[in-house]
């Protein structure tokens, strides 16, 4: 029992980890940035590079999120289809961030200034289909994925999702959206958003897709650990 018990806690803490994990190291991204462009030296180097870093592992951790967001217990038929959609939809969009935050790291890599770094972006960007693949209709997926995921949620399991968690997902993607520099804040609301939601959805009350989530959270803290 003892045995069963402290494997359950430890499933839930990894749980935890996940749901907290992608907004604070967003909300890590945005901070840095902010002293980064403070010191003047926000190109091709130090800041630059750990900003990035932390956004690329900021937008993986949170696969694990829509994973085991995706199949709620008590949810069926067209809302469960519903639900799945929405999770897709996020990790498209997810799987579009990350392949930015890499060209932006690579790009920081290569350049020697901000001058060859717009050079390379601009390059990049020309290529037919990366702008709306990479930069501005995919990506997007992330985040309408996301707050239409926490919104469904909120309407079918309303005793597991607080109303308001929609509303600070959503005003969230608005502060990022208007400016960069409201990253950390916004990054911030959506980590208030998810904290609610971080226990799991098994039809005991417990975690039913914990494995999977605890996994991919493994993932996750391998390649954080190894850009450390």
């Amino acid at each position: 029992m003892q045995t069963r018990e402290l494997t359950k806690n430890q499933h839930s803490t990894s749980a935890t980890t996940a749901f907290l994990a992608g907004p604070a190291l967003m909300a890590g991204y945005g901070v840095v940035r902010l002293i980064g462009r403070a010191a003047g030296d926000y190109g091709p180097g130090v800041w630059w590079s750990l900003a990035h870093v932390l956004f690329l592992a900021g937008v993986l951790a949170f696969v694990p999120v829509f994973l085991s967001l995706r199949t709620p217990a008590g949810v069926r038929g067209g809302r469960r289809a519903g639900v799945r959609l929405a999770a897709g939809a996020g990790l498209l969009g997810a799987a579009a961030v990350a392949v930015q935050a890499v060209i932006d790291l690579v790009v920081g890599f290569l350049a020697a200034d901000e001058d060859a770094m717009s050079d390379l972006f601009e390059k990049v960007q020309d290529v037919p289909g990366v702008m709306p693949a990479v930069y501005t209709v995919v990506p997007m997926l992330f985040w309408v994925g996301l707050l239409a995921l926490v919104t469904l949620l909120a309407l079918f399991r309303r005793g597991r999702v607080p109303g308001w968690s929609p509303l600070l997902v959503l005003s969230g993607t608005v502060m990022m959206a208007m400016s960069l520099d409201l990253l950390a804040a916004g990054a911030v609301c959506v980590g208030l958003a998810l904290y609610p939601m971080r226990r799991g959805w098994g039809a005991d009350g417990t975690v039913e897709l914990t494995h999977r989530v605890t996994a991919s959270h493994a993932v996750t803290q391998s390649f954080i650990r190894l850009c450390g």
